[in-house]
């Protein structure tokens, strides 16, 4: 098992881990997810914040929530808040990078990223409104590719 500072959601089956600086809007992303995915008729829940624990396990990762931090989420001027719903645990499905400067279109070499060992998508976002909607266009088109493969 691995720490990395990030944060983790679920859409549908799907984890969508969420990487980025401290200050770079990942937990803000994370809330806008839950809230689009609720709007949207889609099952979306909290996995992690701040520190996902990453398990590889039969060529898939998988990730959880720091022992200390399961259910809680960071706000800015809020602090940690309680969020329901919130899951123990997903596959991980899409990597979500937060840069400033993101390309404004990716080299193909920039769309994927391999993580302990296991290729997953990836998507780099730069900071701004309608990340959230991005993100959720990105995991529908991934579905699609899923279910034509």
């Amino acid at each position: 098992m691995a720490a990395v500072h990030a944060s983790c959601v679920v859409v549908g089956e799907d984890g969508i881990l969420i990487r980025g600086a401290s200050g770079s809007g990942k937990s803000t992303l994370v809330r806008d997810l839950l809230g689009l995915g609720a709007i949207s008729g889609l099952f979306a829940a909290l996995v992690a914040d701040d520190r996902v624990a990453l398990t590889q396990r039969h060529g898939r990762l998988v990730a959880a929530p720091h022992p200390a931090l399961p259910g809680l989420l960071e706000l800015r001027g809020l602090g940690l808040q309680a969020v329901e719903p919130a899951v123990p645990s997903a596959v991980l499905r899409l990597v979500v990078d937060l840069a400033e400067g993101a390309p404004r279109m990716p080299e193909t070499a920039q769309e994927t990223v391999l993580l302990h060992g296991v290729a997953l998508p990836r998507t780099i976002l730069s900071p701004g409104p309608g990340r959230a909607g991005t993100v959720l266009w990105r995991w529908r088109r991934l579905r699609v590719m899923m279910m034509t493969d």
